[in-house]
């Protein structure tokens, strides 16, 4: 092989690889403890956005005052829809610094993303649903069965078999659920409610990846598109879910609605899930779709210490067992997935799509 072909060779295995590849076309390579550096800024950010989310949005949620959880969710939507279209408009003024797809509004695009708008609104809503019933301690394990709705609408919906293997795991994270229910009824602090929000929640987020991919050819394969038309066509929908379920009148009579400060949580609220969808894609691209999983696993459970600490629950062995259970269940999933997929190979841009899909499917809303 002649020294053109090597060329020609390095930059294919470059562009099979992805933008996680440290070393550039003239062979050098970035050192390890800058890599490392890097890599570990990122998660950190991760971590730091997703579970300040994760509380920020249970704070606003158990507000006492304003029982308007729909209305939370349409201002997040709102904050989020704002905020793409500021970063295209930057992105216009600063064209090589700030790359960001077009924003411009398109009613047939808008109407082919709302089945997928539909869903999207059941995920969101159900997830802090969830999260106001449980709390953030629970909310772990009581949103956990997405894997397992995922591998029951794989096989209804699109008619694809699951591994023994894969089974043994959603086997485990059952068990973990059902577990954690009963120990969580033991200590007298479990809402039927909560996990009933979880159970829709689970199975929203489930039918969200998967309608997701079969949609992201209409918005070009770009995941911000996506998120502008799925929350434009949910900031519509919600106006009217706002009125028929009375949230109207809550905000009507809620003291703090010329309080500043209440808005201004409101707002970074919805900052946060804006940030979300962008730390979770830039983890993937510094690490790996499997490493962002056994980060996501890893930052549960620190997110359930913190919870647990910060409320000073004292809670049972068999209650953390259960927690244990649910997030090495997860993680076992993962593994065995990653491991699949190696071994049978699929065309580089199906496997980056699907990947993406099913981390950007925002499990932590």
């Amino acid at each position: 092989m002649n020294r053109s072909q090597l060329k020609r060779s390095r930059i294919l295995r470059m562009a099979l690889a992805g933008s996680a590849d440290s070393t550039d076309l003239d062979g050098s390579t970035e050192s390890f403890i800058g890599r490392s550096l890097k890599i570990a800024f990122v998660v950190a950010l991760y971590w730091f956005i997703s579970i300040t989310m994760v509380f920020l949005n249970n704070y606003l949620l158990d507000n006492k005052d304003l029982d308007a959880p729909l209305f939370v969710t349409f201002f997040q939507c709102l904050v989020t829809v704002g905020l793409c279209r500021l970063m295209y408009f930057l992105s216009t003024l600063f064209p090589g610094k700030i790359d960001f797809p077009s924003m411009k509004f398109d009613l047939k695009v808008s109407r082919e993303v709302l089945p997928l708008s539909i869903v999207f609104i059941a995920m969101i809503t159900f997830n802090n649903l969830c999260l106001k019933h449980l709390g953030v301690a629970f909310y772990t394990v009581g949103r956990s069965l997405s894997t397992v709705f995922n591998v029951i609408f794989s096989y209804t919906i699109l008619k694809q078999t699951t591994s023994f293997k894969a089974l043994l795991c959603c086997g485990v994270i059952l068990g973990g659920f059902w577990l954690g229910v009963d120990q969580e009824g033991a200590s007298g602090s479990l809402s039927w409610t909560g996990v009933f929000f979880g159970l829709l929640a689970s199975a929203s987020v489930s039918l969200n990846a998967i309608y997701t991919k079969k949609v992201m050819p209409v918005v070009d394969g770009s995941i911000w598109k996506l998120s502008f038309y799925n929350n434009l066509n949910a900031c519509v929908l919600f106006l009217p879910l706002i009125v028929v379920f009375g949230e109207l009148g809550s905000l009507f009579h809620f003291s703090r609605l010329g309080d500043p400060q209440f808005w201004g949580m409101m707002t970074v609220g919805g900052v946060f899930g804006f940030a979300i969808g962008y730390v979770t894609g830039l983890q993937i691209k510094f690490t790996s779709p499997l490493t962002h999983n056994v980060s996501g696993t890893a930052k549960a459970c620190a997110q359930t210490v913190i919870a647990v600490v910060y409320n000073q629950s004292s809670k049972s062995f068999l209650w953390w067992t259960s927690n244990m259970m649910v997030l090495g269940g997860s993680s076992g999933y993962t593994w065995v997935k990653g491991m699949e997929m190696k071994k049978a190979p699929v065309p580089v841009q199906q496997v980056t799509v699907s990947k993406d899909m099913d981390e950007k499917s925002r499990p932590d809303v």
